[in-house]
């Protein structure tokens, strides 16, 4: 029988009692103004980018960052609903009943934390020199494998597995730690089996196949 919630399970439900529909609102308007800026300065890196730019010649990466800010909120929901779900089928094989909805809504609300990765490869580059390239822009991810062993050093095949082991992978799996807590009633302990579970050994299957399958 899951145990009566604690006190901690309490504070977080109570941290977390907000109108989510404005949070997601604010969420995805600070993902594509901070995407829309670091884009700015990928542009700003390009050789003789303001006359290639009036030539029309970026016409292509300016149509490809209009329709990567229209998918953006779509592409939340569905990653809500497929977290979700990875959570729901895992506590479904721990022998938990969890609440799909509420599984969703605590996706909604630990993504605030891939917020600010973004936000550190803006600050990194804004009024950097001409010397940076917007290769280096792109592939920059903060805190994680690929920066630390650098992308010149691996090849293609591992630059996106490497960028996404990082801190804040780490720090999201913490935050679900809590969630799946407060939300199954079920000790600390059992939730971090439960998220490694869910959510790290699904990752690491999608960047296995990712490596495996990558074709240059």
């Amino acid at each position: 029988m899951p145990k009566s919630i604690s006190p901690k399970a309490e504070r977080l439900k109570a941290l977390i009692d907000f109108d989510k529909r404005l949070y997601f609102l604010v969420l995805v308007l600070l993902f594509i103004l901070i995407r829309y800026l670091t884009n700015a300065l990928i542009i700003e890196s390009i050789p003789d980018s303001e006359n290639l730019d009036a030539k029309g010649e970026l016409m292509i990466f300016h149509v490809f960052n209009t329709l990567d800010y229209i998918w953006t909120p779509f592409a939340l929901l569905l990653k809500f609903t497929v977290i979700a779900f990875l959570f729901w089928v895992g506590g479904f094989f721990l022998g938990y009943k969890l609440s799909f909805k509420e599984l969703w809504q605590f996706a909604l609300v630990a993504e605030f934390v891939f917020l600010f990765p973004e936000l550190i490869r803006f600050l990194v580059f804004i009024g950097t020199n001409s010397n940076v390239t917007f290769t280096e822009i792109m592939e920059y991810r903060p805190f994680s494998l690929l920066a630390l062993f650098g992308p010149e050093n691996l090849e293609d095949r591992y630059h996106y597995a490497f960028g996404t082991l990082n801190l804040f992978e780490l720090a999201y799996g913490y935050i679900w730690v809590l969630g799946f807590h407060a939300i199954s009633n079920r000790p600390l302990r059992e939730s971090i089996f439960a998220v490694l579970l869910s959510y790290f050994l699904p990752l690491a299957i999608w960047l296995s196949w990712y490596i495996i399958v990558y074709r240059s």
